[in-house]
């Protein structure tokens, strides 16, 4: 065993360096497994054959993408380096757990969270433990080979060198590592070393008192009896399986078992030949990280992973088996986090747990821990679609009973989504995704219920979210595109401006129209580069009508500024640099605003408003008439136009019109006029609208009477209609 050398670097690591934890990390393994270590190196020197795999350790820690297969070769070096010895296994393990991430969790370029790193931790024991397993298995095997081959030799040279070869076997018969034995082909046992009779109890009258073929296990795999008989037979030399035991006080014995045949000199079956290694408590090892690999370390319950092994094996069914899917998150658990802490929230999550472990008692029922405030809660049988109502309801029941927490009494409530089908149509990615989907629909119909999945529901869903993906490529792809609706005036009827519509054009949706696309803008904060880019093309468009229609006076443009927009910081800044480039007055744009952005607004959100309006430009309150805004308070927002929901008007399209409708739209002039306010109405479809407005005194109009939204040009060609 080669020492590797120690490079100055090293030397001169500090103490609490990443080295110097390093090296604390690999002090402590060393200390807890060189005793139990055959070899010739001092401690110190063996503390520095451990550092690199402390090394490999840390780095497989913190390797993104995560993967523990590096802990396999370390767990493979530790028996190379001959700490063959089960202890020094399960102090490797304890040290791992306890120290690798104390000392190497700050190791890595990246912060990882405390339940990543923990479970990232047990992965690398896991696979750590599996490493030195396989190896010690091999370097076992290879011994239990050699050990049959002098067996084989023994018998086989029995009368040739009768002694030398007797006195040969019985030392590896008698000093070998492994249980032995030797039966005949009726399955009596005629003889056992010592470490069978050890693994068996230590009494040898209990072994010698069974038959081989008595051994039955109900955990024995249908091969292992299909190969006794062959090998009783003759018809095969030799078979490996993994076999269970019962031992005479009733445990269970769980060994990696080799038989061979032995045969006559004339080539006869004679005997049959019994390697054994005790694997039981590497099996219960394997369990037991099994467990924690699978079930939630603060609640125990089964965890995602375990939960989607047992969601896909029931889906995979199709035996007309039906399931039910309850997703449940908690409303409000934030606000309990960041008020209580999350030592409290994480003892709400367990009394959580037990509650919904309650629940779901019933055979094929089973509830996990997704993970953060998100759980699952499974149903199986034919009457699923009834037990799965039955199982959400139990659910929201049982939440409704305040969890007193530090003296304090916290009332949880839940949103559910419910996915019930057969079996066999579906994967569990879709289920799941169907089911968080309904979860959300259920959570913004004001939570505290269950909503059952709805397949255009879903659909309408994953649309949004891939329009919400797309939103930021499509922008510089240039995929949006403006139409302009004419804004006219009602006096005479010449155009006064256009408002400018955004649209994207869609590769697969098509032509969308801003109510699809604007809220998802909205919400990922992409409205704002994509509202200055409507700005910067609406102002251009009406730069260039003006140069082509300077006889005919100012030809404004309407845009719409949403309430995000309002918020950003450098929305002045950014509106004055668009017109200062275009060379467009400010007298020629309009901002338009919506009614609901203004209510309640105070001089911070309005004092932009009012920078634009002093420099000129129009703001113009959109949707007049729908956020329930307190009239008198149009005297202090810095607006100039009013624009009257299409709802108002709505009532001029039959004949007579209506005449509430009439005095609604009357006092709102009136009232706007002496406020010195213009007003445009919006939807005017006919002609009869249209003669009402004039006749009401409304300014301005727009709508599908005068012209649909169109191409830019479209203006041009009204503009000429009104020369002429």
């Amino acid at each position: 065993m080669s020492i590797p050398a120690q490079s100055s670097g090293e030397q001169d690591a500090e103490p609490d360096g990443p080295e110097g934890r390093l090296r604390r990390f690999a002090t402590i393994w060393s200390r807890a497994i060189f005793p139990l270590t055959a070899t010739s190196l001092t401690r110190p020197e063996f503390e520095q054959h451990l550092l690199p795999l402390a090394r490999e350790l840390s780095l497989a820690l913190h390797a993104h993408p995560f993967d523990a297969s590096p802990a396999a070769r370390i767990g493979a070096a530790l028996v190379d380096a001959h700490c063959t010895d089960p202890d020094a296994l399960s102090s490797t393990l304890g040290v791992v757990d306890s120290y690798l991430v104390l000392y190497c969790g700050g190791n890595g370029p990246g912060e990882l969270s405390t339940e990543d790193a923990r479970a990232r931790c047990a992965r690398i024991q896991h696979t750590l433990a599996a490493g030195f397993s396989q190896a010690l298995r091999e370097r076992t095997l290879a011994e239990q080979e050699a050990i049959a081959r002098s067996a084989l030799t023994a018998r086989s040279d029995a009368e040739q060198a009768l002694h030398t070869t007797e006195a040969r076997f019985r030392a590896v018969f008698k000093d070998a590592a492994v249980g032995i034995g030797i039966a005949d082909l009726d399955g009596n046992i005629l003889e056992i070393n010592d470490t069978l009779t050890k693994m068996f109890g230590g009494l040898e009258h209990h072994v010698r008192s069974h038959k081989v073929n008595e051994w039955v296990h109900p955990e024995d795999s249908p091969q292992v009896w299909k190969y006794y008989n062959e090998l009783v037979r003759g018809e095969r030399d030799h078979y490996r399986v993994e076999k269970a035991y019962y031992r005479n006080d009733g445990t269970v014995l769980w060994t990696n078992l080799t038989v061979s045949l032995l045969r006559d000199p004339e080539g006869r079956p004679q005997y049959q030949l019994a390697l054994m290694e005790d694997t039981t408590e590497r099996r219960l090892l394997n369990l037991r990280l099994r467990y924690e690999a699978t079930h939630d370390a603060l609640t125990g319950l089964p965890n995602r992973t375990l939960f989607f092994e047992r969601l896909e094996k029931v889906l995979a069914a199709r035996d007309g088996t039906r399931f039910g899917l309850c997703y449940l998150d908690l409303d409000g658990f934030k606000a309990i986090n960041d008020s209580l802490g999350h030592a409290a929230g994480d003892r709400l999550l367990v009394e959580v747990a037990d509650r919904l472990q309650s629940c779901a008692t019933a055979p094929g029922e089973m509830v996990a821990r997704l993970g953060g405030d998100e759980f699952v809660a499974l149903t199986t049988g034919t009457r699923s679609a009834e037990a799965v109502d039955e199982l959400a309801g139990r659910i929201l029941n049982v939440l409704a009973t305040p969890i007193r927490l530090d003296g304090r009494e916290l009332t949880v409530r839940g949103s559910i989504g419910v996915v019930e089908g057969p079996s066999g149509e579906r994967g569990a990615a879709e289920v799941l995704r169907s089911a968080d989907i309904t979860m959300y629909r259920a959570k913004a119909a004001g939570g505290n219920r269950f909503e059952l999945a709805d397949a255009e529901a879903d659909a309408r869903a994953i649309t949004r979210h891939g329009l919400t993906t797309a939103l930021p490529a499509a922008l510089d792809r240039g995929e949006f595109f403006i139409e302009y609706q004419p804004l006219v005036h009602l006096g005479d009827g010449t155009v006064h401006g256009a408002e400018a519509l955004v649209r994207w054009c869609h590769p697969q949706h098509g032509v969308l129209g801003p109510d699809r696309f604007i809220p998802l803008a909205e919400h990922t904060g992409l409205i704002v580069p994509l509202g200055r880019w409507v700005l910067e093309e609406s102002v251009r468009q009406a730069n260039f009508w003006q140069e082509r229609h300077s006889d005919g006076g100012p030809l404004r443009i309407n845009v719409n500024l949403s309430p995000t927009q309002l918020h950003h910081p450098r929305l002045v800044a950014e509106t004055v640099d668009v017109l200062e480039r275009s060379g467009l007055e400010p007298s020629a744009l309009c901002l338009e605003v919506t009614e609901s952005a203004l209510i309640g607004a105070d001089d911070d959100l309005l004092k932009p408003l009012r920078q634009l309006a002093e420099m000129g430009v129009d703001i113009a309150l959109d949707d007049f008439g729908t956020g329930y805004s307190n009239l008198a308070n149009l005297r202090r927002l810095p607006v100039s136009v009013l624009k009257l929901d299409r709802s108002f008007t709505r009532g001029m399209q039959q004949h007579p019109a209506d005449p509430v409708d009439l005095k609604i739209v009357e006092g709102i002039v009136s009232l706007a006029h002496s406020l010195e306010l213009a007003v445009t109405v919006e939807g005017v479809e006919t002609g009869a609208q249209a003669e009402q407005l004039r006749r009401l005194g409304c300014d301005t109009a727009q709508g599908w009477y005068y012209a649909r939204p169109g191409a830019p040009d479209r203006i041009h060609s009204l503009l000429l209609a009104d020369a002429v």
